[in-house]
């Protein structure tokens, strides 16, 4: 890794400033995590200001791990103290949750940046068509999985959340309301996800990017530490105002809005990934 000049320092902590105003904001308005906006700020930070290399993916989804670990918590502890959260859900389902993240950040450790950008954006898309065109409210199910099925679904939104830089809001949480659960104790239930997917994933990048070449300065494995410091707080900051905004703009249009430019910046970090 290659020094910056300070001129070049600066620049790179006023994109990452940016991206951590603009997540927070979106993480409040939207209730989604902060990382579907994030990740591909800070990516496209990195790639146009020329630091880094071909693990600056790894990177931008290490550092958006990191920054949920501070605002889950937050979220876990307000919930929490509202009385929302789903108990024993959280105790029975989080374990298998922070397998698979540790699972999915050994698997982004040796997967190339553009195998890592496809796994993102078919994600994300996915992400972006449960808001687009889900009914709030549906759910076709009216108990959650246990056994095996438990089991296997809690890895998998641990791995994947893992793998795109998210908390357990986009997953968790949609699968919580598919099963019947009130959307308010799937969003509180889920921010514990976060909590666990974001320790357990961010220690992961860490390990499995220790010596990886391509990394932008400042970077412990693939966490960027000054871009996640930022962020955190920024986000943190941020999140209520975008709750606030929330209730005061039609919420369907936003997220259909919110929907189509998932859906663009999915295609946009596969493409910038592309060799």
């Amino acid at each position: 890794m290659t020094a910056l000049p300070l001129n070049e320092i600066l620049m790179l902590l006023a994109a990452l400033t940016a991206a951590g105003l603009f997540g927070g904001l979106i993480a409040g308005l939207f209730g989604v995590g902060g990382g579907t906006v994030i990740v591909p700020a800070v990516f496209y930070a990195f790639e146009v200001l020329g630091v880094g290399g071909e693990s600056n993916l790894h990177v931008a989804i290490g550092t958006s791990l990191l920054t949920i670990v501070a605002t889950s918590w937050r979220s876990l502890r307000a919930h929490r103290a509202h009385g929302a959260v789903d108990e024993t859900v959280l105790k029975t389902w989080t374990p298998w949750v922070g397998a698979g993240a540790v699972a999915g950040a050994a698997v982004a450790g040796v997967t190339s940046m553009e195998g890592l950008a496809l796994v993102y954006g078919v994600c994300l898309a996915a992400v972006a068509a449960q808001m687009g065109l889900m009914r709030e409210g549906w759910a076709p199910w009216r108990s959650l999985p246990t056994g095996w099925a438990r089991r296997g679904l809690g890895a998998a939104i641990g791995g994947l959340s893992a793998m795109m830089g998210i908390g357990g809001g986009s997953f968790g949480g949609m699968l919580l309301t598919l099963c019947g659960r009130p959307i308010h104790q799937a969003v509180a239930t889920a921010s514990g996800f976060g909590v666990a997917i974001g320790t357990a994933a961010t220690l992961g990048f860490v390990v499995f990017g220790w010596a990886a070449a391509g990394r932008p300065p400042l970077s412990l494995g693939y966490v960027n530490v000054p871009g996640a410091v930022v962020m955190a707080v920024l986000t943190t900051a941020v999140a209520p105002w975008g709750a606030k905004l929330a209730h005061r703009l039609d919420r369907k249009v936003l997220r259909r809005a919110f929907a189509i430019y998932l859906l663009i910046t999915a295609m946009l970090v596969v493409v910038k990934a592309a060799p």
